[in-house]
């Protein structure tokens, strides 16, 4: 008996007829209990919504005789209501829950407990509850005689008809009147649930059995009998007999299977013969492998090793390894062959020993276990690759990375290495430290795009993955001041990652001496502008002096002075003043000092901005200005205020050109003209300002820029103009040049690049 059940219980056909038995019944047995609570649950929702839409039934056929206190209508309709079958009582509660109303008629005037079941839904709280949900509404309970029964409660309200009454009148505080209860018999509903809980359960018991049935005869037909068939042929293989194919025409996946193991008889032969074949290659492998193979047992004595090992350390036979490798009288103090013999694990090391001719040699050495039928390790094998020749090329590029660390910290610019993605400080040099007055720790690890102070951190980051050199960054100091620096960035490597290496340059103290230059430049600008400025001021104040004059004529005629012409002149005086503080405004800006900032700015409205300033000085010289400013043009990046300083230069030494000319000309009549042209080529925004003048030799177009350089007399000028305005178009990211190609007299050029999102 206890074999046969050992039988059954390791059998595959009894497991899975089980495991899809049990699961079968688990499956269906779920799904009828949900089913049945479902369908109970659903039964006593729609007969609580039907008792529901019942009680609002009889309040709304009970509604006018109670606005009219016809009591016997009332218990009439309540009557008739109660005829039908199902409907077992119906109640009608006043506020103390005395029944004033039913149809049994030995109820009437009984009092309930008002902690009772059917008043206990609103009475449970102080004050009751005026308002409840349908579940909250209804009860289920058991009839004297064992049905169980739903009773549904339903709030009837005051309405403004009871409060305004004459017959009975409520109290117009008072929100509910009463409660009409209506209890309903289950028998009906009961008996429909068990009749269809009977119905699932025996479906479900049917389906069972069906299945399990069909599933036992499939197994066994399909499954149990072919894998006996394969399960005797593989033993015939397993015993290295010959092996006669299993004959199953089948092509369902015991097919695939028995065909499978039919491929294996046929090519467990012939793969015999090729393992052999590949131990003998192995063996010669073994032998030839240019590396230094050992096999040791756990005295570390040699009990094999290839040819490598035998023409490098000639080992002696039942030589030590210790011996053989380093001539060491005993067992290395770390050995990776002990700690295998050990923990049974694979192990890797470094070793160090002399070859034959004394030279020092290095190695890696890899441990591997060898165990015999029984799992037990007997044996280690040791692989050493020599890497000798690594070993000094890594001790040659330490000392060069000494080196370059050196250099790295020792270069006076702060240096970072950022990643290229994410712009983190990777390292940074000893000049980043001091220069921003970050720790090496606190500067390691965050975002290089936090020393930065303008813009937003995405278009700095844009800028750094595109330019190799940004000009002016307001860089933040960790104590809080701020510097201008130089950036140069360029792409390198470092630990085996692409990375950003950028250098920060300080030129703060650099651009406040050019700031006081260009100060003093402004103020020398200003002084020469001052003839025309007060040319300017003198004609307003002109037309004022000369309306004050008829005023105090009129006054002191004491005669009358006409709404019109009063309101002409003053008019005259308003617009006058305001011309007058309008270049008082613009020479106070110009001359103010400035922070030097790159905003978004239109070429044309600062140069006619300059112009406005300078108008003046040209016009009483008579020369003309000849305007040709191309329109929609795109934006620059560029400091506005140093800029219009830049154009009022240029029209300064214009000016001064052409008052050379006509100087030098005597008599003879010169064209007086400035060209003003502003165009857009290949995107780069391009300001031309042409005069009649002499023009630049080309010897000189190389120096015109110098600091201190000037074509003037001694005493006329201090070569700082264009020197100054070279620095702010370059601080600008532009170009200026001088060019005398075309025509008489000089044409600078200065060029932009515009602005991608204009």
């Amino acid at each position: 008996m206890r074999p046969a059940f050992a039988s059954i219980r390791h059998s595959l056909i009894s497991k899975l007829i089980l495991t899809v038995g049990l699961t079968l019944l688990l499956g269906i047995t779920g799904w009828s209990y949900f089913n049945i609570q479902y369908q109970k649950r659903k039964v006593m929702e729609n007969l609580a919504a039907e008792s529901d839409r019942l009680s609002t039934t009889i309040k709304l056929g009970t509604h006018y005789a109670m606005m009219i206190n016809s009591r016997e209508d009332i218990a009439e309709i309540i009557k008739n209501i109660s005829k039908q079958p199902h409907i077992a009582n119906v109640r009608i509660y006043n506020k103390k829950g005395q029944i004033k109303f039913s149809n049994q008629p030995g109820e009437i005037d009984e009092s309930t407990n008002i902690k009772a079941e059917a008043c206990y839904v609103c009475h449970r709280s102080e004050p009751p509850l005026s308002q409840l949900d349908l579940p909250d509404r209804t009860r289920i309970f058991v009839s004297p005689n064992g049905s169980r029964l739903l009773g549904i409660l339903s709030p009837i309200y005051n309405e403004s008809g009871c409060a305004t009454g004459d017959c009975h009148v409520h109290p117009q505080g008072k929100v509910i009147l009463g409660a009409l209860d209506v209890v309903l018999s289950l028998k009906a509903a009961d008996r429909e649930i068990a009749q269809y809980q009977s119905t699932i359960i025996a479906l479900s018991l049917m389906t069972l059995l069906l299945t399990s049935a069909a599933i036992l005869i499939f197994v066994f037909t399909f499954v149990n009998l072919p894998i006996k068939r394969l399960i005797a042929g593989t033993q015939l293989i397993a015993r290295g007999e010959e092996f006669a194919s299993v004959s199953l025409d089948r092509e369902d996946e015991i097919g695939h299977l028995t065909e499978a193991i039919n491929q294996m008889g046929r090519e467990i032969a012939q793969k015999q013969a090729e393992l052999n074949q590949q131990r003998d290659e192995y063996q010669n492998l073994f032998e030839l492998v240019p590396c230094l193979i050992t096999v040791q047992d756990r005295e570390y004595r040699l009990l094999k090793y290839n040819r490598v090992f035998a023409d490098k350390f000639d080992p002696r036979p039942d030589d030590f390894c210790y011996h053989a490798y380093k001539g060491l009288p005993r067992k290395c103090p770390v050995c990776p062959v002990e700690r295998t013999f050990e923990d049974g694990l694979s192990h890797v090391s470094e070793e160090s020993g002399l070859k034959k001719d004394g030279t020092a040699q290095h190695w890696i050495v890899i441990t591997s276990p060898l165990r015999n039928a029984d799992g037990e390790v007997t044996a280690a094998m040791e692989i050493s690759l020599d890497i000798t020749q690594r070993k000094l090329l890594e001790n040659e590029l330490e000392k060069s990375e000494n080196k370059y660390h050196a250099i790295f910290n020792n270069i006076p610019n702060p240096v970072f290495v950022l990643d290229l993605n994410s712009f983190e400080i990777l390292d940074c040099n000893d000049s980043a430290i001091a220069e921003y007055g970050y720790d090496k720790e606190e500067m390691i690890g965050r975002s290089f795009l936090d020393l930065f102070l303008d813009d937003p951190r995405e278009r700095w980051a844009a800028i750094l993955r595109s330019s190799p050199l940004i000009n002016q960054v307001r860089h933040a100091h960790k104590a809080g001041r701020k510097k201008f620096v130089n950036i140069r960035v360029s792409p390198s490597e470092y630990h085996g990652q692409k990375v950003l290496l950028v250098t920060t340059s300080d030129i703060t103290k650099r651009l406040e001496a050019e700031h006081q230059l260009s100060q003093a430049s402004k103020l020398a600008t200003l002084g020469e502008m001052a003839t025309g400025v007060a040319h300017e001021l003198n004609q307003p104040l002109s037309v004022i002096k000369t309306v004050s004059s008829f005023f105090i004529k009129k006054v002191n005629r004491k005669e009358r002075i006409d709404d019109e012409t009063l309101f002409t002149l003053l008019s005259k005086v308003d617009s006058n003043v305001d011309r007058a503080n309008k270049i008082i405004t613009h020479m106070r800006l110009f001359a103010r000092k400035t922070e030097v900032r790159l905003v978004k700015t239109q070429v044309n409205e600062v140069l006619e901005r300059a112009f406005e300033i300078f108008s003046q000085q040209l016009r009483v010289r008579g020369i003309e200005v000849e305007w040709d400013l191309a329109a929609d043009l795109p934006s620059i990046m560029a400091d506005p205020d140093r800029l219009e300083q830049v154009f009022i230069n240029l029209l300064i030494n214009a000016r001064d050109a052409i008052e050379e000319k006509w100087t030098v000309n005597g008599d003879k009549p010169a064209e007086k003209r400035i060209s003003l042209k502003t165009r857009l080529k290949d995107h780069q925004v391009a300001i031309e300002v042409r005069d009649t003048g002499p023009g630049v030799p080309e010897e000189l177009r190389d120096k015109i820029f110098d600091p201190f350089f000037t074509t003037k007399e001694v005493g006329q000028g201090t070569g700082l103009g264009l020197s100054i305005s070279y620095g702010i178009v370059k601080d600008c990211g532009g170009n200026i040049y001088v060019t005398s190609d075309r025509g008489p007299g000089a044409c600078f050029v200065i060029e932009f690049p515009a602005r991608k999102d204009s």
